[in-house]
């Protein structure tokens, strides 16, 4: 038995004339080699360079203003990160007193030994037995959610998970989004009324799991509750 379906194109969906009112509120977007404004008075900042006495645009997106400092935020872009981020992260390499892992930056970043919780939460110093057993802690492919501890100056990322609530991630599923649509918050670990938790990490992996009892609860444990439920398709 066949049905016939009709379905609206999202072009067809768009209040064209409600998007023309409100035009003064839209954010203006550049392009790459078009002036921002006279370099006179101002100063450059990311995605800017100077050309003929004026600011210009590197790439494609939002002018910024910070009081005299005129920046680009490009529309899409690898994550830039800071101190104190939460991320969700994937091993890419065992290597020696670290792991190598994908943060979705422009460099891979890097998670110490020193800066894991030993099994049992055992607080002391690490010796060649732990450095041995570092696959049994982490290994290449698995997820952990943690937090951006310091920056290096070639940009690598230095991370921690020597809290309850990081740690590595299991039975649940990893959703990519870009960076900039997850916003600087001092929560980003929800649990969520139907069930599932929600680990939403600034470098734009989000991670969605069942709700675990007290009793489970390790890697991922004091998360806040969130009245709402996400569905997805």
């Amino acid at each position: 038995m066949s049905t016939n379906a009709m379905i609206d194109l999202a072009l067809d969906r768009v209040n064209w004339n409600d998007l023309a009112g409100n035009q003064e509120k839209l954010p203006r977007i550049f392009t790459p080699g078009e002036v921002l404004m006279p370099e006179s008075g101002f100063m450059r900042g990311h995605g800017t360079f100077v050309e003929d006495e004026n600011i210009v645009a590197s790439v494609a997106g939002v002018i910024e203003k910070v009081n005299k400092l005129i920046s680009v935020r490009p529309l899409k872009s690898r994550y830039v990160g800071e101190i104190g981020d939460v991320v969700v992260a994937r091993v890419l390499d065992v290597g020696q007193k670290r792991w190598r892992v994908d943060t979705n930056s422009r460099l891979d970043s890097t998670l110490l030994l020193s800066s894991v919780n030993l099994p049992g939460g055992e607080l002391r110093r690490r010796s060649a037995e732990d450095e041995q057993m570092m696959r049994r802690y982490l290994d290449e492919g698995d997820l952990i959610s943690a937090e951006v501890q310091n920056i290096f100056e070639e940009g690598t990322l230095s991370l921690y998970t020597r809290s309850l609530k990081y740690g590595k991630l299991s039975q649940g599923i990893l959703v990519k989004v870009f960076p900039a649509l997850v916003k600087r918050r001092k929560m980003h670990f929800h649990k969520l009324a139907c069930g599932a938790s929600v680990i939403l990490g600034n470098n734009g992996y989000i991670w969605i799991a069942p709700t675990k009892s007290e009793e489970q609860e390790g890697g991922e444990a004091n998360v806040k509750s969130s009245p709402g439920c996400a569905t997805a398709s």
